[in-house]
């Protein structure tokens, strides 16, 4: 049922149904409840929907002073706006106190309708990483979106979500079950593995059937868990397929392009080509504008990936 639905339209129920089951969760919401479909819990659980208005950075303070009384607050807002705007109060309130704090930052990367560079976060992976405690993720589709939530919620301590904006079909395996630190593979291939996550997962897909048609069988990995990250499957591509490929819906700096490569040359030193937004802010335009734009349609992928092959 949930196969082909965008993440945030899901995350409203399943929020619904974890605050049945679990009283300690709450949610804290930026006045961004509309487009992140939450309105509907606050119709279920009015006294466990706080809404703070356009203030990310208080946000930050209010669940990390939730957390200390036993509870379990989700806060939720655009990505950019609880990296960027409210960095310090994360760091502070939430990462260096070790507070049980899940945010949820939707509307992540470059497709966030026509909203524009204000609202693109392409540096959010970057940040959150790079701060001591913080767990970072984002769900392939709306079913990895679901078991990512139930396991947020029984985790103790901090925790970044991506939450991807558009639909997107699902290529888990029927039996697929989230776990921290690992990945999955959701194609087999030889010659090459890509690494990717998130809502480009699709036109990985689709990148990786094209290079088929080439003669080159990609191996495709999901993931969804960048920090921690699986090493050893990093090192098991490096080792199997010589090649590795990393596709970002971020800056190519400091994103899972970065973190692989930061494994590859610990572990196993290889060829990485990192395929992402090249170090520039984001444009005005539909997201399959920003997709022709920026290069992350499965033509350029493949493109790029060919002329990479090439040249190694």
């Amino acid at each position: 049922m949930l196969n082909g639905m965008a993440p945030r339209d899901v995350i409203g129920n399943i929020f619904i149904d974890m605050a049945k089951k679990n009283p300690d969760i709450v949610l804290v919401d930026a006045d961004f409840g509309t487009a992140s479909k939450i309105f509907d819990f606050k119709k279920h659980f009015p006294d466990r929907f706080i809404q703070v208005g356009i203030a990310e950075q208080n946000m930050m303070g209010i669940a990390a002073g939730l957390s200390t009384v036993g509870l379990i607050p989700f806060v939720s807002t655009v990505a950019v706006f609880c990296s960027r705007r409210a960095c310090d109060q994360v760091t502070i309130s939430i990462a260096l106190s070790h507070t049980n704090v899940k945010i949820l930052g939707v509307y992540a990367g470059l497709f966030v309708g026509k909203n524009g560079a204000s609202h693109q976060s392409l540096e959010d992976i970057s940040i959150m990483r790079a701060l001591p405690n913080m767990v970072v993720l984002q769900p392939a589709d709306a079913i990895e979106t679901e078991q990512m939530l139930h396991f947020a919620a029984e985790y103790i301590g901090p925790m970044y979500i991506r939450i991807g904006r558009d639909p997107i079909k699902s290529y888990l395996p029927p039996d697929y079950k989230f776990q921290l630190g690992k990945s999955v593979t959701i194609k087999e291939g030889k010659d090459l593995t890509i690494f990717t996550y998130g809502d480009l997962v699709e036109e990985t897909m689709k990148a990786a059937g094209l290079l088929s048609e080439d003669g080159i069988e990609a191996r495709v990995i999901n993931m969804s868990s960048i920090k921690p990250i699986d090493e050893e499957a990093i090192v098991k591509a490096a080792k199997e397929t010589g090649t590795i490929v990393t596709i970002d819906n971020h800056n190519i700096y400091g994103g899972l392009g970065s973190a692989v490569a930061e494994v590859v040359t610990e572990k196993y030193p290889v060829k990485v080509k990192r395929i992402g937004v090249k170090d520039v802010f984001g444009k005005t335009g539909s997201n399959d504008e920003m997709k022709k734009y920026f290069g992350l349609r499965a033509i350029d992928m493949r493109n790029d990936i060919l002329t990479f092959l090439k040249k190694s």
